[in-house]
């Protein structure tokens, strides 16, 4: 709730799945926002989303739903297919709009969203949610203050054995792929924003879809609103993509892998020090001719779904509210849709991906 004289933010949420309810929680805690709407094209969803939240209006269209004047900010948390067509429909109403990644399935319709946005002068956030994590804000403090140097290596890795969501992210059409666009740019654009952002020019990637689903075989740490069982997308793509400048990613990301162990890691290495950030933050370096680990004295090493979620949501309101520049911008969104395109037309035909400079 907002105090009297204090600025306010009406948002409404569209999508009524399992990330909905992480974009509900966080406004929840916000003292600068009011959810005033909860949107979903199946009706009973939107309802009971609504009422579990306690709020009053909820919509099936999302046109109905830009018609409302307390609307003015919105969380997109749709299927990926749909993010960028909503997306610049938000922004042409003149409201601001985080949506949740990948910004976009195409990179034609990731760059129709940045247009978008120039043109509205309104906020576009992309969900990054990881750059929020109190393990990540504190290593981009150690990497901007140039304690590991010059950033000229990352890995992002994000392989499950047995742990596709089903439904919808098995539906190409609608999902835009599989891992990689799904885990697999999380930690992309985690890796890609702890180097500093660097331009991409290559890409050379593979792609497998050679287990499938594999319902049953583990636990499954969300599922698809919808129980579709047919998977047209990859469950495992690789790729090394290589930076203006010189420096290079290492990728990889699955939903099925004969592994013998689920695997998170995210690390990043400069000619002064290195740092892994998840599976847990730690830094490399040496001092006085000795190599040593530092651990940071923080709340959480690794990744926190709150802490994450109100990061994220917390920036977006006020950057809304003009109090804040956007860390994670549409710009970054396009970026990340650049190169996961990439890996694909580069496992597509089987060679390496040159990149333009735009």
């Amino acid at each position: 709730m907002t105090r009297p004289g204090e600025m306010s933010l009406g948002v409404a949420v569209v999508g009524a799945g399992s990330i909905a309810t992480a974009h509900l929680d966080a406004y929840r805690r916000q003292p600068g926002a009011r959810v005033v709407a909860v949107c979903d094209r199946h009706p009973e969803r939107a309802s009971a989303l609504a009422a579990r939240y306690g709020v009053e209006q909820v919509h099936t269209d999302v046109a109905a739903l830009l018609a409302d004047d307390r609307v003015q900010a919105v969380s997109l948390c749709t299927a990926n297919a749909s993010h960028a067509e909503l997306a610049v429909a938000v922004l042409e109403a003149g409201r601001h709009v985080l949506v949740e990644k990948p910004l976009a399935t195409t990179l034609a319709d990731a760059l129709a969203v940045e247009r978008a946005a120039a043109a509205s002068g309104r906020v576009a956030q992309v969900g990054f949610v990881r750059r929020f994590s109190g393990n990540v804000v504190a290593l981009k403090r150690f990497v901007d203050a140039g304690e590991l140097g010059e950033v000229y290596y990352g890995r992002a890795t994000n392989l499950r054995r047995a742990g596709h969501p089903g439904g919808w992210y098995g539906d190409r059409e609608r999902s835009g792929g599989g891992p990689l666009i799904d885990i697999g740019s999380h930690v992309l654009d985690l890796a890609w924003y702890l180097m500093g952002r660097p331009r991409p020019v290559t890409v050379s990637g593979n792609t497998y879809a050679r287990l499938g689903e594999r319902p049953g075989l583990g636990p499954r740490r969300y599922r698809a609103t919808d129980t579709g069982r047919h998977s047209s997308v990859e469950d495992l793509a690789n790729a090394v993509i290589r930076f203006a400048g010189g420096a290079s990613l290492l990728l990889e990301a699955s939903y099925s892998l004969h592994a013998p162990e689920d695997r998170l890691s995210v690390s990043v290495h400069g000619d002064r020090g290195g740092a892994e950030v998840e599976p847990e933050l730690r830094i490399a370096t040496e001092r006085h001719g000795t190599m040593l680990n530092v651990t940071p004295q923080i709340d959480h090493l690794s990744f926190d779904l709150d802490e994450g979620f109100g990061g994220e949501i917390g920036h977006f309101v006020r950057s809304c509210l003009g109090l804040e520049v956007p860390l994670a911008p549409v710009a970054d969104g396009v970026a990340v849709t650049r190169m996961v395109e990439a890996v694909y037309a580069s496992a597509a035909a089987g060679l390496e991906v040159v990149l333009d400079a735009g």
